[in-house]
């Protein structure tokens, strides 16, 4: 362990990949990836302009989700929407203004660009709420009483403010730590085979066991300070609020880190050369964690064999335990079950690790 931490301040390169790099795929995912819609272009045509209709889309203006445009007719509209310039239609006929007074109804279309089908629906939605408050607000200012069918009383339970940011840092913080994980124990452990040191180290008396707790251990202290770094980001710099046990967490985050730990010395046993040891690292553990671990992309809405094979991604079971921890609490049904698999893939990786190492150089 002690050759380890002089390696370690000797060759910054593993300080660079612990500490550095996870702040700087944290800011670059933490501020490039979202799932909110914000100033969405739309295209606004009004066949008749009346007070109501000002009044309208004044609403959508004062909107943080729009960024109205306006044309003068549909067909202008339509050739925005083919060239990209807008992403949605907003058509208010000319008889907008006597059916909106007589019947609380009005013929508005909504026309929008459906090649992305998420932001689609988030549009759709976007103008239905608009409409109805607007709807509401101008009801209740004429001293009308606006009838409802169902009337929603709706509590958003865990992210109240419905930022997307605060349900993808923690994934992040997942996604990132199973990259580094692997890249610290897989290139540090190839590094000794090209520079020919691991001679060195089987000549010596020490077993196999020795040998890799001494490779073990320096890098998952140096990983358990990435993730503190990381989560500090989380809470502080993105203002994800962390609601569960800080012991709970380093607890969990201990568990994971073992397990990324373990897959990198796998690659580095199978590999012994650096560079083929990170293609192996991010083919086989970043690009898994970040498609199967359901951080982007929900487990449920997956085809029946695709969530068999997530079981065997550790990122899946920590990308729940830190959703968990961040914006639920110690939710024990979820964080109990969760670690039993990363222990389970711990377990698995650290013996294969133990059993594929030999204390010779054939």
């Amino acid at each position: 362990m002690r050759k380890e931490v002089l390696e370690i301040i000797r060759d910054p390169s593993s300080i660079a990949i612990a500490f550095v790099l996870p702040v700087f795929l944290l800011l670059i995912f933490g501020y490039g990836v979202s799932l909110d819609a914000r100033r969405i272009a739309i295209a606004e045509v009004v066949d008749h302009p009346t007070q109501l209709t000002a009044s309208f889309l004044a609403e959508l203006e004062r909107s943080p989700w729009f960024r109205p445009r306006r044309y003068l007719s549909r067909a202008e509209a339509e050739q925005a929407i083919m060239r990209g310039d807008v992403d949605a239609m907003l058509w208010l006929r000319s008889d907008f203004t006597r059916l909106t007074l007589s019947s609380g109804a009005a013929p508005i279309q909504l026309a929008v660009n459906g090649v992305n089908a998420n932001q689609a629906r988030i549009i759709e939605n976007y103008i239905n709420g608009t409409w109805l408050l607007w709807l509401q607000q101008e009801a209740t200012g004429q001293g009308v009483h606006l009838a409802a069918p169902v009337v929603a009383d709706v509590r958003v339970w865990f992210n109240p403010a419905l930022r997307s940011r605060d349900y993808l840092i923690p994934g992040l913080i997942a996604i990132i730590m199973t990259l580094i994980g692997a890249l610290l124990t897989a290139l540090v452990v190839a590094r000794e085979w090209e520079r020919g040191t691991m001679e060195g180290i089987m000549v010596t008396p020490v077993s196999k066991v020795e040998i890799l707790l001494g490779k073990l251990v320096p890098y998952f202290v140096m990983g358990m300070g990435g993730v503190t770094l990381s989560t500090l980001m989380a809470v502080f710099l993105f203002g994800v609020p962390l609601r569960g046990s800080l012991l709970l967490l380093l607890g969990t985050t201990a568990l994971f880190l073992l397990t990324a730990l373990g897959m990198g010395l796998v690659i580095s046993v199978l590999t012994r050369n650096q560079f083929v040891a990170a293609m192996v690292a991010i083919v086989t553990t970043f690009l898994p964690a970040f498609i199967l671990s359901g951080f982007l992309f929900d487990i449920r809405s997956m085809p029946p064999i695709i969530r068999v094979l997530t079981h065997i991604v550790a990122a899946r079971y920590y990308v729940t335990i830190l959703q968990s921890l961040f914006l639920a609490g110690d939710v024990w049904p979820v964080i109990l079950p969760n670690s039993l698999g990363m222990a389970i893939l711990c377990t698995f990786f650290l013996s294969i690790a133990l059993l594929l190492f030999r204390k010779r150089l054939d």
